[in-house]
C-alpha cells in the first residue's frame, strides 16, 4: 500500500494544491470583476474598502503561487492568516458559523502545506534542484 502512495504522492500534492487554491484564485478574479460591489460589501462590514487591492493580491497572487508551487510555504502562511482574518471579520456572526469553520479549516490546510512544502511537482522543487 505504501508503494502506491509513494507513486501517487507527488500527484496528490499537486491535486491538493490546485483544489485548496481554487477558491482563492476564483474569488480574486470575482473581486476584480465586481470591484465596486466588493468594496461596498467590505465597508458595510466596517472593513476599509481601500484594503481590497491587498485582498485581491493575497487571494489571486497567493492562490496562483500555491497552484504552481512557488514560494509555497510563504504563500500558505499568508493565506492561512488571510483565511482566519476573513473568517473573523466577515463570518463572525452565529448565522455564518459554517462559513467561519470553512475559513478555519482552510487555514489548517494551509498550515500543513507550509509545514510540508509543495512536493515534488512544483517550481519550489525545481528551484531547489538548480
Amino acid at each position: 500500500m505504501n508503494c502506491m502512495f509513494n507513486k501517487l504522492g507527488p500527484w496528490l500534492d499537486l491535486a491538493g494544491r490546485i483544489l485548496i487554491a481554487w477558491l482563492f484564485v476564483s474569488s480574486g478574479f470575482d473581486k476584480i470583476g465586481g470591484y465596486a460591489g466588493t468594496q461596498a460589501y467590505m465597508e458595510s462590514m466596517y472593513v476599509p474598502g481601500s484594503l481590497l487591492p491587498l485582498a485581491i493580491l493575497a487571494e489571486l497572487g497567493g492562490g496562483l503561487l500555491i497552484v504552481f508551487g512557488l514560494f509555497t510555504r510563504y504563500a500558505a502562511i499568508v493565506l492561512a492568516g488571510f483565511s482566519v482574518l476573513a473568517g473573523i471579520l466577515f463570518h463572525g456572526s452565529p448565522d455564518q458559523h459554517i462559513m467561519f469553520m470553512k475559513n478555519i479549516t482552510l487555514a489548517g490546510g494551509f498550515l500543513i502545506l507550509a509545514a510540508n512544502g509543495a512536493g515534488r511537482i512544483s517550481l519550489d522543487q525545481r528551484r531547489a534542484r538548480s
